[in-house]
This record gives structure tokens, C-alpha cells and sequence, in this order.
């Protein structure tokens, strides 16, 4: 149960960021989740969409590098120490997370993560087994749904 995160290479100038969110909009594919790594020349925009393969292929037609991870999302209780129980599970189990980002939703007392790990699998079967459970591609969709 791993969701797909489009990961797009940007150069690190003004305007760059708003020209990649005008061909979203243009092509109307909806963003649910967003994260920037950057460096000084480029920046790693890392996101989340409702139609995975539309945006990959807009992307790549439009002429971004751009490249699809699995990753983990996962909707915690939002109340001090959920975080923990999640991360000390997947520490238990061996399971390194190499970053993570947060997304809103229209859900009250729910707090939503995206989660890249080492071993996905493994980490799902720590994460039910901690009634912890992952969302789907579908899940995240239903999510912004009127």
C-alpha cells in the first residue's frame, strides 16, 4: 500500500517554482502534497498528485527531469506522541526513514505523513502490526473529495 510521489528536478532561480505549478494548473491535475529539498543550483520538488501517471507524463512532455518513488502516507491521530508511536515501531523494526513531509486534508483531529523508508514492505507489515495503516493512491484521493 504505497502511494506514488513525483520527485522533479528544478533550477534553484526565481519563477521557476510558479512555472511548474502554472503547467499543473493549466493541465488541471491537483496537488495534495508538496515538498522542496534544494541546493544552490537546484531544487528537488517532491509531490504528491491526484493522477500520478497524467502528471508524470505532463512533466516529461514539458521537458522536467522527473522520476516516480513509492512511498508511505499515513493519517495519525493528531495529538502529541503519535509521531512517536509510528517512528519507534519503525526504529524497532530496523526500518530507516530517509525523509519525511506533512500534508493537511480536510479531516478534523487526523494529521496525514508521507514517509520514505528503506524497506517499504517491512515497514507496512510494522505499521499494521501497530494499527498504523497506510493509505492508497485511492485513499488520497477520496481525501480532497467534496
Amino acid at each position: 500500500m504505497t502511494i506514488n510521489q513525483i520527485s522533479v528536478f528544478l533550477e534553484n532561480k526565481p519563477g521557476q517554482l510558479a512555472e511548474f505549478t502554472r503547467l499543473l494548473e493549466e493541465k488541471q491535475i491537483d496537488m495534495r502534497a508538496l515538498s522542496i529539498a534544494e541546493t544552490q543550483n537546484f531544487g528537488i520538488l517532491r509531490l504528491i498528485t491526484d493522477d500520478p501517471y497524467k502528471t508524470v507524463n505532463v512533466v516529461k512532455e514539458a521537458g522536467y527531469v522527473c522520476s516516480v518513488t513509492p512511498v508511505l502516507a499515513v493519517a495519525l491521530s493528531d495529538k502529541p506522541g503519535s509521531l512517536v508511536k509510528l517512528l519507534t515501531a519503525l526504529g524497532e523494526g530496523n526500518i530507516n526513514v530517509e525523509y519525511t513531509y506533512a500534508f493537511i486534508a480536510r479531516k478534523k483531529d487526523l494529521a496525514y505523513m508521507v514517509f520514505q523508508v528503506d524497506n517499504p514492505e517491512k515497514a507496512m507489515q510494522i505499521l499494521i502490526e501497530n494499527q498504523i495503516y497506510p493509505l492508497t493512491q485511492d485513499d488520497i484521493s477520496a481525501l480532497f473529495s467534496s
